[in-house]
């Protein structure tokens, strides 16, 4: 798939009516948008913003073929989300394997899914016209990474970040699965709105540290959520722990229990505790994550373990 063709799915091209001029400088292949616009540009921009804002939210409708939304998020960046949503995906097939698994990974900015999931290549298109995820350890996955080149930055702004996301919830044949866990990217902000408005979630995991300053950020994160109207279903407290190799002594690096001080601030529960482990980090830079690779090792069954309480916490489908 040629750039030109990545840059036409994903909108950027198409929303150039609406102001977001695309255009490459010194041969670099940093997507841009021009901040300097024509009169008749910006009027049509503002017509465009006019138009959006008088529509309201996007009504939700749910991604053909899929059963249950799951969400990872977390409150910022650093606290081993995606290392938790690639587990948390492998995990849920582990336990069950009639169940099929997709993982999409929306992190516009900093996709790692691939990387984790040791995938590489750009999807197919269906005769539909809908891009294919690519598979592995038997989890269909989906991500940003898949279309731009490894070492190219995306620089965009707003309209066609959300334009992409779109693009990515809608524009993916994921056949038929049981969950889809959907790995968000940091913070809160337009990609975690266009995701929470497009499609129904059925849960939301909170990723956290035991740190005070993510647990802060964690908690500031909570009236957004609580006003896209989406069910959290608990806590993860990750790296909770560290035990020394040699001498097995158990130190807390980052704290100790500050997720579960959170969680009853916030009414919640926490569905498992992740420790801090050389192998979980060397397993995920290797393309093989510890649930997949070390499915016997604490380290996995504690993924495991989480996974059996979403599942025992989800709503029916029904519901």
């Amino acid at each position: 798939m040629g750039i030109w063709q990545r840059l036409l799915l994903f909108g950027a091209v198409s929303l150039r009516a609406g102001g977001g001029a695309a255009a490459w400088l010194g041969g670099s292949r940093t997507m841009v948008c021009r901040r300097q616009l024509s009169g008749a540009e910006s009027e049509t921009l503002k017509q465009r913003r006019t138009q959006i804002m008088s529509r309201g939210l996007p009504k939700q409708k749910p991604i053909e073929g899929v059963k249950q939304v799951i969400v990872v998020a977390s409150g910022k960046g650093g606290v081993g989300k995606s290392t938790t949503a690639v587990n948390l995906a492998l995990a849920l097939a582990a336990n069950d394997s009639s169940k099929a698994i997709g993982l999409l990974d929306v992190d516009v900015y900093g996709p790692s899914i691939p990387k984790m999931m040791n995938l590489k290549g750009n999807p197919e298109l269906s005769q539909s016209n809908l891009m294919k995820p690519l598979l592995n350890y038997g989890i269909a996955c989906m991500s940003m990474g898949f279309l731009v080149e490894e070492s190219e930055p995306v620089v965009w702004r707003g309209l066609i970040v959300m334009s992409a996301v779109e693009k990515l919830l809608r524009q993916v044949d994921w056949g038929q699965l049981d969950y889809l866990v959907v790995d968000m990217p940091p913070g809160t902000g337009d990609v975690q709105l266009s995701v929470s408005q497009n499609i129904p979630i059925t849960v939301l995991l909170i990723t956290a540290t035991p740190q005070w300053l993510v647990l802060l950020l964690a908690h500031k994160g909570s009236p957004i959520i609580k006003k896209v109207n989406v069910l959290v279903l608990g806590l993860i407290q990750n790296m909770s722990v560290f035990q020394c190799p040699k001498c097995k002594h158990k130190t807390h690096i980052f704290g100790a229990d500050g997720a579960r001080k959170l969680a009853q601030t916030l009414g919640l529960e926490v569905l498992g505790d992740i420790p801090l482990h050389l192998n979980i980090r060397e397993a995920s830079d290797t393309g093989q994550p510890i649930v997949f690779s070390q499915p016997d090792s604490d380290e996995a069954k504690a993924y495991l373990r989480i996974a059996v309480e979403v599942v025992r916490r989800l709503p029916s489908p029904s519901e």
